[in-house]
């Protein structure tokens, strides 16, 4: 599908492609076409912005040298309104350069000149882990007004009411609503990519510390509960089991 071509279907699998180099995106198209995905393809940051911002897409492959416009200008802009799902591609192979582009937002990147099946196979990969977050989330948001018990604590999402032995705990929304997903789902571990995504509702970045400070200030607040918020070493964050029974 072309820059100019109406856009007359929209799915889960709506990729956009910006690449300036014709012949490596005839290449690109060619081979994801065939595995069911929908492209558009265009060749430049300017396009690019525009076309993003009145589509439906689920996953953006971005060149980093581009004409006028660079890759990281554009993923900044994407940032700055959404949180497509973003892997670059580029022949700079520091790692510095590797770094910034995580850094600025995106998800995945892939250093050319790189085989068309790896690619395929990150594409594959990224959607799909889309996909489980998107399915998790709706999971967590449907069971989000029922009141929770475990042991001493006492949850209330109705009232935003804490309590521990009937004593009110003070805390802001964030933490509640940390505090919330972590009890009722009582020994599932949460990466801090994921909790950034549902709690803050913002894109995670490498080294961001907001989790790790509000379980601290948490686990204070709860005093003697607080021990049952429990990090997993390279993981994340979960609720011991045996503190729900």
């Amino acid at each position: 599908m072309s820059f100019d071509q109406p856009f007359d279907r929209f799915k889960a699998n709506h990729i956009l492609l910006i690449e300036d180099a014709i012949d490596l995106a005839q290449v690109i198209t060619r081979e994801l076409e065939a595995s069911g995905y929908i492209i558009t393809h265009v060749t430049n940051g300017e396009a690019a912005i525009e076309v993003e911002k009145n589509g439906d897409f689920t996953l953006v492959i971005l060149d980093w040298m581009l004409p006028g416009m660079n890759g990281l200008d554009v993923l900044r802009q994407l940032r700055s309104h959404s949180n497509v799902s973003v892997l670059m591609l580029t022949a700079r192979d520091g790692e510095i350069d590797r770094v910034l582009g995580l850094e600025m937002g995106a998800d995945d990147y892939l250093t050319k000149p790189f085989s068309i099946r790896e690619l395929a196979a990150r594409v594959r990969a990224m959607l799909r882990r889309r996909e489980i977050i998107e399915q998790t989330l709706i999971a967590d948001q449907s069971a989000s007004d029922n009141a929770l018990q475990a042991q001493s604590l006492k949850i209330e999402p109705a009232s935003h009411l804490v309590t521990i032995d009937s004593d009110p705990i003070d805390l802001t929304r964030t933490e509640f609503a940390l505090l919330y997903l972590l009890v009722s789902n009582s020994g599932r571990v949460f990466s801090r990519a994921y909790l950034v995504d549902t709690i803050w509702n913002v894109q995670y970045v490498e080294g961001d510390r907001s989790v790790d400070n509000t379980i601290l200030r948490l686990r204070k607040k709860l005093k003697a509960a607080g021990g049952c918020i429990e990090a997993v070493w390279g993981v994340g964050y979960r609720w011991k089991h045996e503190c729900s029974d």
